[in-house]
């Protein structure tokens, strides 16, 4: 179909649709959204959380222990509680998994409810931003470079454009689009059709809505994706794998000391039993649910600090990361663009009035006014005034006036706007023709204009050095003139004098056409100089704090840009990021004349290192080169040239506020206020979580080698009973290991967390001084509980070869083993919580839900001891005050052990300094 026949069939216009066609079509055929996956229902995936390979070898272990009791002659009921134990600790972490999935579940729903997914629509032709769900067949989108096209569209007007189809044909080269009638055949070989789920590559375009929501193409396909399996992260892999390695030691210790005590004539059931037990309390079997419990509680304290995390991976990364290239528009500046000096006619004139209210004056605005009415029509932005009940509205950044469109040309119809001119009159004075976009080749944007003379204009806007390339002549003292020499280089020192200031400058040019349709070349060559304008970005002013707490946690800055090393160099400085006196600034243009080894070299100097007038392929190329040199790469962008550099970083960071939909696709970070400031915070955090993620791992192993060594030292010395039976340490796992464990998952970053350097990516979990940790804590609570027990047995005179289970003295001094162990990981918990720091400058009492669990598991501890029922449950006996009295200064010892350990470590890292501040 021709463009007017395809508004006929689709009942609409060139002017879109009504406010009521609108809300009619809506009601019929629904929001434009894609059919959520089907859920599993609540029972199936409570059920899933069974086939864990920890439940599975603790089930195993279950119906062992139960096949065991029913060989037992006669039964011993401690076997059966055994098998229960198991069985609870089998549900029990069942249902922490399950809740902490159905949780995560919603909170990434609630999450990506805040990033914006908007389009710009025709409704009676005005040009609104309407949420995406809200568009219906009929209506007349707007899209430019960088738009995620939002429905299946036929175009009705094309400029250049060019689309990414990657998401549907799995081609990832731009194809150009059409806006003329095409041959029929497959939709998706149509070149005037654009769907759902793709990407404007370049141009812009108008078009009209065919099929939304579960109709579009994408919609078909997106079923038989939107159920994939999620894959693990490498962090849970690495979990996974040290968990399954310390299962097979479980296993292996239970067959060394089933060999050792069958030898001893006691009954094989028993001995079996006994081995069993030992070996399922030494697994891990919260560790999962833990991980996942700390990685989703990072994931919404980033996002309470304005960054949505896409991806757990993203988590881990960020603790590693050593390179930041973060752009300048948006990310360190506050994206609002306000012109403040012009240069026309050899003359600068000066702007009052900042923001986007069209308040203020142009000094002296005659020399100035046709600069600003041409480039005003270059514009495809547009103002936007408040809603009348402005005061009411739960959107404060929608509040005042604002830009629908590019914040550069917004504040071009600013200032055109306080010079006076009426831009809607000129608009229909002068009708736009066509229109060349900008593209970052080019560096310009050009639009071909019909005057009210009767003759066809030219009028382009951009890059100064670009535009000045392609100048013959230039307006100056009142008319048209050639363009000497000498007033090239009086244009060269204008702009060099505004970007000095901090400024982005554009130049605005324009030529007389022979006719309405021009080829690009043509429009864009003999144009006459029309002047320079400067307009400041202010830097964000929590920025430069931001700056200096990344660079004192060891992480380099890069400023990759487009705009003009003066300029950039203005606001580096302005900043922090440059505070030397010559900073390293390279060129876009000399950056293409550097090979890859020229390159490692440039990046591998200790210097501060701007990037200006690069190009997304330069940006690409600036991040392979890092990663080549080991680097950790996190880039920042927010246009569609900065996907790919941005999906090619270890942490692709995109914008949420101005954000193109194409760059936070690609991320796996999205800013949800576009500051640098947020960026720093979620370093913190993704330091913190993994710094969280080993305090718990400590954690868990110290009691494990204190559960443990008793055992062993039993069985060796020949003792005939066990100092801490498996029923008592599945207590112990329940009670006082997985509450801390999730409460440590919740640890705020320690105070010198952006004071050190980011850990090697290829720095192992259980890394040597985490191994050497759980052994120095572990082995003082064993030592402890080894101790308590000994003394007390030794105490009462009772040969080793008499006691029995059922002796009082030995009732007692299991329950103290048992106690002691509870009593000292409320001490390790406390110690675990910074690795250097004290804890007492930490505060005690900083973190109440560790206190409070800790609280739990003692609690827990006493009704074992002292309930009748608990006592023949784990064969326990009431423990007086001076017992727990020792046992708390046992616990004491090991805080202050501790204590001792992190002074040490600090005070050898400061002699470390010294001696290298002194090299």
């Amino acid at each position: 179909m021709g463009t007017a026949e395809v508004f006929t069939a689709l009942v609409t216009s060139p002017r879109g649709l009504s406010s009521t066609d609108a809300a009619a079509r809506h009601e019929r055929y629904g929001a434009n959204e894609l059919p959520r996956p089907r859920r599993q229902g609540l029972w199936r995936q409570f059920a899933v959380q069974f086939t864990d390979l920890f439940a599975v070898v603790l089930l195993v272990a279950a119906v062992i222990t139960l096949v065991a009791y029913e060989l037992q002659q006669p039964r011993d009921t401690g076997t059966l509680q055994l098998a229960v134990a198991i069985v609870s600790v089998v549900v029990l972490n069942a249902a922490i998994g399950f809740a902490q999935e159905y949780s995560a579940e919603r909170t990434a729903e609630s999450l990506q409810a805040m990033v914006p997914h908007t389009c710009r629509v025709l409704r009676q032709g005005e040009r609104r931003e309407l949420p995406v769900r809200e568009l219906v067949p009929g209506d007349v989108v707007v899209l430019e470079a960088g738009d995620a096209v939002p429905a299946d569209c036929r175009l009705t007007e094309a400029h250049d454009l060019s689309v990414n189809n990657a998401a549907l044909t799995g081609e990832s080269d731009a194809v150009g689009r059409t806006d003329d009638a095409v041959a029929s055949g497959p939709l998706l070989q149509a070149r005037n059709l654009v769907f759902m789920g793709t990407d404007v590559v370049t141009g812009s375009a108008k078009a009209v809505v065919f099929a939304t929501g579960a109709a579009t193409e994408f919609g078909r396909i997106f079923r038989l994706t939107a159920a994939a399996p999620r894959h693990k992260t490498p962090l849970q892999h690495q979990v996974a794998t040290m968990a399954r390695r310390v299962a097979g030691a479980a296993l292996a210790i239970g067959a060394v000391l089933f060999a050792v005590r069958l030898p001893a004539e006691d009954p094989l059931v028993e001995t079996f039993v006994f081995a069993l037990g030992v070996m399922v309390a030494l697994v891990p079997e919260g560790l999962p649910a833990t991980l996942s419990v700390s990685l989703a509680i990072g994931v919404r304290r980033m996002a309470r600090r304005h960054a949505l995390i896409k991806k757990l991976l993203a988590v881990e990364t960020l603790g590693s990361t050593t390179v930041v290239c973060t752009d300048k528009t948006g990310t360190l500046t506050q994206a609002e663009m306000t012109v403040v000096q012009m240069w026309a006619d050899g003359a600068s004139h000066s702007v009052s009035g900042v923001g986007y209210e069209p308040t203020g004056q142009v000094a002296d605005p005659g020399p100035v006014r046709e600069m600003l009415r041409v480039a005003a029509l270059c514009c495809n932005a547009r103002l936007v005034p408040p809603p009348a009940d402005a005061a009411r509205s739960p959107q404060p950044d929608r509040a005042g006036w604002r830009v629908l469109g590019d914040t550069t040309e917004g504040a071009l119809l600013v200032v055109a706007a306080k010079a006076g001119l009426d831009v809607t009159a000129q608009e229909a004075a002068t009708p736009r023709v066509t229109e060349f976009p900008f593209d970052s080749t080019r560096k310009l944007m050009s639009t071909v204009h019909h005057g009210a003379d009767g003759e066809w204009y030219a009028y382009v806007k951009g890059a100064p050095q670009e535009v000045l390339t392609r100048c013959t002549g230039i307006h100056w003292q009142g008319g048209p003139q050639s363009l000497t020499a000498g007033l090239r280089a009086a244009v060269t020192t204008a702009h060099d004098d505004l970007a000095s200031q901090g400024l982005r400058v554009l130049a605005v040019a324009s030529r007389t056409l022979p006719g309405p349709r021009p080829v690009r070349e043509e429009a864009e060559a003999g144009l006459t100089l029309l002047g320079l304008v400067g307009m400041l970005d202010p830097p964000r002013p929590e920025v430069s704090a931001s700056v200096r707490a990344v660079r004192r946690a060891g992480i380099r800055i890069v400023m990759v840009t487009g705009d003009h090393p003066l300029t950039a160099e203005a606001v580096a400085r302005r900043v922090g990021i440059v505070r030397q006196s010559a900073p390293t600034v390279v060129t876009g243009s000399e950056l293409d004349t550097l090979d890859d080894g020229a390159l490692d070299a440039l990046l591998g100097q200790p210097t501060e290192l701007l990037l200006c007038r690069v190009s997304p392929e330069h940006k690409m190329r600036v991040v392979a080169a890092l990663q080549r040199r080991g680097e950790v790469v996190a880039v920042t962008g927010d246009g569609a040239n900065d996907a790919p550099a941005l999906k090619h970083a270890d942490i692709g960071v995109a914008m949420g506020a101005s954000g193109t939909d194409v760059a936070r696709e690609a991320a796996s970070m999205v800013l949800l206020d576009d500051s640098f400031a947020s960026i720093a915070a979620a370093v913190k955090l993704g330091r913190s979580v993994y710094q969280n993620i080993r305090k718990f791992l400590v954690y868990v192993f110290t009691s494990n080698i204190g559960e443990l060594v008793p055992v062993l030292a039993a069985t060796f010395t020949g003792f005939p009973l066990v100092p801490i039976s498996a029923v008592q340490i599945l207590a112990i796992d329940l009670g006082s290991d997985v509450l801390p464990a999730l409460a440590l998952g919740a640890e705020p970053p320690e105070p010198d967390v952006m004071d050190r350097p980011p850990r090697s990516r290829r720095e192992p979990l259980f890394s040597a001084a985490v191994v050497r940790r759980i052994l120095f804590l572990g082995g003082i609570q064993a030592l402890g509980v080894c101790v308590v027990f000994f003394w007390h047995i030794s105490a009462s005179g009772i040969p080793y070869a008499d006691f029995t289970e059922d002796d009082p003295v030995y009732r007692e001094a299991v329950t103290m083993v048992q106690a002691g162990i509870v009593l000292s990981q409320f001490f390790v918990a406390l110690a675990v919580r910074t690795d250097r720091q004290s804890v007492f400058r930490v505060g005690v009492l900083s973190n109440p839900r560790l206190l409070a669990a800790g609280f739990v598991g003692v609690v827990l501890m006493a009704s074992i001891s002292y309930v009748p029922v608990l006592q023949e449950v784990f064969n326990t006996a009431p423990l007086a005050a001076g017992d727990w009295a020792v046992l708390a200064g046992f616990g004491a010892v090991l805080l202050g052990a501790e204590e001792a350990r992190k002074w040490w470590l600090r005070r050898r890292s400061r002699s470390l300094g010294r001696k290298a501040g002194q090299r």
